[in-house]
């Protein structure tokens, strides 16, 4: 058996690719014949070769190819699905330049498939070990036109301008380098974290602002570099079984939480109820967008004494006013069929308040944009003045003015 450009492929290669972007297509990943082609033709194994064959070709599995040394993954071949929805998204075409921030290969090879021989890649990742791999896996693969490049992905990179940008690693700001790459009407894709929520947003230019065009729920690794960014952690307990964790330059006072977890918890129930497995991202991002001393919390399930009980142990929208605080939570209502209702969980002396604020925005969001498309997001140059923004939540981050305007 041989791939596209006549190289031997190991036993069951091709079927476990057609089975991949079968899988894909079901999921509605897929959608169109270019990037369903491309994934087909690259041979995804070929860049992670740690992994079995099978693990190479899983639609949901990120291929860890880094670790820091606390065990973290700081380098990786993303999930099959997520690279799909990013060149969905991002709706490459024939001939385009393209630049990729994050590398690692098999994505830029996937792109260098679409444009084909008429289009261009550059590839930029700050990291010698990813740049090092991706050369030689690209080559391997048959891609060596796609120009891969060491350097801080933040910093102009020589090529441009460019007709679509594609963010790889998790960003937390837009720099100016990325705005002034685009050609105008190009457009940049990007997984773009906002009070730790992360969305991978096609922003079209406009001049000098970004205006977007789609998103969707997306969690790569963070970047590397002189826009890298850490979250400010809180321990109420001083103990990790409970953080809190808020990711913008302006964020609450959280001096006064120690103790407010060992006040007694009062609990309010919104009415609004939501089934298994039924999804409410949109919920979350309404909550960062309505709701001031927005974190989100999590709890570590091997010191877990129960003390709380949030939606989502992982990250939780939560938040935070003088020595008081409350987050989301879930109560099961029905079994059959399995229903739950949301509600919060407030500690403190003004928990109560705060919890009844939080099932105020779970209705609003229920009766005015569960079922809409989402918000428009609009990030213009950080030194806009506030009548030149849309109408919306107003992020100030270091390069630009991130504004979250709902319908």
């Amino acid at each position: 058996m041989a791939d596209s450009v006549g190289r031997s492929l190991p036993d069951g290669d091709e079927a476990l690719r057609v089975a991949m972007v079968e899988a894909l297509r079901a999921a509605g990943s897929v959608r169109s014949a270019a990037v369903a082609e491309a994934m087909l033709t690259v041979p995804r194994h070929v860049f992670a070769p740690e992994a079995t064959l099978e693990e190479a070709y899983e639609p949901e599995r990120a291929l860890v190819t880094k670790r820091n040394e606390y065990g973290l993954a700081v380098s990786s071949v993303s999930a099959a699905r997520i690279q799909a929805q990013m060149l969905e998204q991002a709706d490459v075409r024939p001939g385009m330049r393209v630049l990729e921030i994050g590398s690692g290969g098999y994505n830029a090879a996937l792109i260098a498939e679409v444009v084909g021989p008429e289009g261009e890649v550059v590839t930029v990742d700050i990291d010698p070990f990813v740049t090092e791999r991706a050369e030689k896996y690209l080559a391997e693969a048959g891609y060596e036109r796609v120009r891969v490049v060491l350097a801080d992905g933040s910093a102009p990179v020589e090529g441009g301008p460019f007709d679509r940008i594609v963010v790889t690693v998790g960003a937390w700001d837009l720099p100016p380098a990325w705005t002034g790459a685009l050609v105008e009407g190009g457009t940049i894709t990007v997984p773009l974290r906002m009070h730790g929520l992360t969305r991978s947003i096609a922003f079209r230019r406009e001049g000098e602002r970004l205006v977007s065009v789609s998103a969707t729920v997306s969690g790569f690794v963070k970047i590397q570099g002189t826009d890298a960014h850490d979250e400010f952690l809180v321990l109420p307990r001083g103990t990790k079984e409970i953080g809190l964790r808020f990711d913008e330059l302006e964020r609450p006072d959280t001096s006064r939480l120690g103790g407010v977890l060992d006040t007694p918890r009062a609990e309010w129930w919104s009415g609004v109820t939501i089934g298994n497995q039924e999804p409410f991202d949109s919920l979350y991002l309404w909550l960062a967008s309505s709701l001031p001393g927005f974190g989100l919390m999590s709890v570590d399930p091997e010191l877990d004494t129960k003390t709380v009980a949030p939606a989502n142990r992982m990250a939780c929208p939560v938040i935070v006013d003088g020595g008081s605080l409350a987050y989301l939570a879930l109560r099961k209502i029905s079994d059959d069929p399995v229903t739950f209702e949301f509600g919060a969980h407030g500690f403190g002396p003004e928990g109560g308040p705060l919890a009844a604020l939080i099932n105020a925005e779970v209705r609003r969001w229920d009766r005015d944009h569960r079922t809409s498309s989402g918000p428009v997001f609009t990030a213009q140059p950080i030194g806009t003045s506030n009548d030149q923004l849309p109408d919306g939540l107003v992020i100030d981050k270091s390069h630009v003015r991130l504004t979250i305007s709902w319908p």
